[in-house]
Formats: C-alpha cells, sequence, structure tokens
C-alpha cells in the first residue's frame, strides 16, 4: 500500500490542470502546496476541487486511503461518501427536523453519515401498505442538526433502486420512531456515473 503523501500525488495526477476549486484555486496551487509537505491542506483543496469538477470513483478512493492514513475520520468518510454517490446516484434535499417538543429527538444528530434513518419516500408494500426505506444521511455543510433547525441534506439509500422515482420537489419524510422526526424536499436528483 502507498503512502499518504504517494496518493495525494496520484489523485492530483488524474485531474486535469485546468481544474480549480470553487474559491479559484487551480491544481497548480495544489502540487505547490505538495512542495511544501502542507498534506492536511492538498487533502481539504483536493476534495474542493471534486465538489465542483468531475472525478472518478479512484480518485475518491486514493483520497479516502490518504484520509485514513492521516487519521481524518470525517474526510475519509466524506470521500468514501462521495465514491458512493459517483457509484450509486446523489439524492439531495432540505431537511426540516421538527422541533423538541414534538419529536423523540432532544440533542442534534450527527451530520456525517452515520445516522441512519427510515423514510417515507412514497413505496407501498404488495398489501398497499407504506414501505419505510432507509438512508444513510449526510448534513451538508455542517457538523449536526439539531431538532427544529433546517439543512441540505445527501442520501445514501441502503437499496438506491427503490428510490430512482424520485424528482426535485416531492416530499419525503424521515422517521427515527414515531413520530415523524422531520421532512424533507428533493433538490436534486442524479443517477450513477460511469467513471
Amino acid at each position: 500500500m502507498e503512502d499518504a503523501f504517494t496518493l495525494l500525488r496520484q489523485a492530483v495526477d488524474l485531474l486535469p490542470e485546468e481544474a480549480v476549486a470553487e474559491n479559484g484555486q487551480p491544481v497548480g496551487d495544489v502540487r505547490k502546496d505538495m512542495g511544501r509537505q502542507e498534506w492536511e491542506m492538498v487533502l481539504g483543496v483536493l476534495i474542493e476541487i471534486a465538489d465542483v469538477h468531475p472525478v472518478s470513483v479512484d480518485f475518491w478512493d486514493l483520497l479516502a486511503e490518504a484520509a485514513r492514513q492521516m487519521m481524518l475520520d470525517r474526510s475519509r468518510r466524506w470521500c468514501e461518501w462521495r465514491g458512493w454517490e459517483i457509484r450509486n446516484g446523489t439524492v439531495r434535499a432540505t431537511l426540516s427536523l421538527v422541533g423538541a417538543e414534538e419529536s423523540r429527538r432532544r440533542t442534534a444528530l450527527s451530520a456525517d453519515g452515520r445516522l441512519r434513518p427510515m423514510w417515507d419516500i412514497g413505496n407501498r408494500t404488495a398489501d398497499r401498505e407504506r414501505e419505510l426505506n432507509i438512508a444513510r444521511l449526510w448534513v451538508e455543510y455542517a457538523q449536526e442538526l439539531g431538532p427544529g433547525e433546517t439543512a441540505d441534506i445527501r442520501l445514501a439509500p441502503l437499496n438506491p433502486e427503490q428510490w430512482r422515482h424520485l424528482k426535485c420537489g416531492d416530499v419525503i419524510t424521515m422517521y427515527e420512531a414515531r413520530p415523524v422526526a422531520g421532512t424533507a424536499t428533493v433538490i436534486e436528483v442524479l443517477p450513477p456515473r460511469t467513471c
């Protein structure tokens, strides 16, 4: 197995020179940071570039392993998540959690993809009963999400094919138990990519 620094170099080599992060930082600047051995910064900028420039599953796998070796657990999980999205598609939504007075949840939920709530996404059993589907949840741009709060989320369904019917504007309901834990409006549905 290659070391984290070699993996980051390999990831940079997968990017075209014209790729830039949202803040305008180009691949050339990443190479300079590598020369200064700013490894955590390099990982962060590569993640930012990949958030705006299409990359392969191999790219995310390299970053995930580098983050693991650097003991950056949240970054590792994010890179694994993004590789999963390429293989399985992306469902993004705006989630509003029910307030603490109306819900069983009294504390903020972890925003890093470990929570696996159930969702009513409109599917029915053969007996026409409501079927709940499980999906891991990642809150964008936040470490946690508390009762009564709203944020954009990404969902990683246990069975992605059961979610393919969703489209922008659909409202889905989150359950951790009874009663309802929150509602979400779908804002983006992307199919798997082949790369």
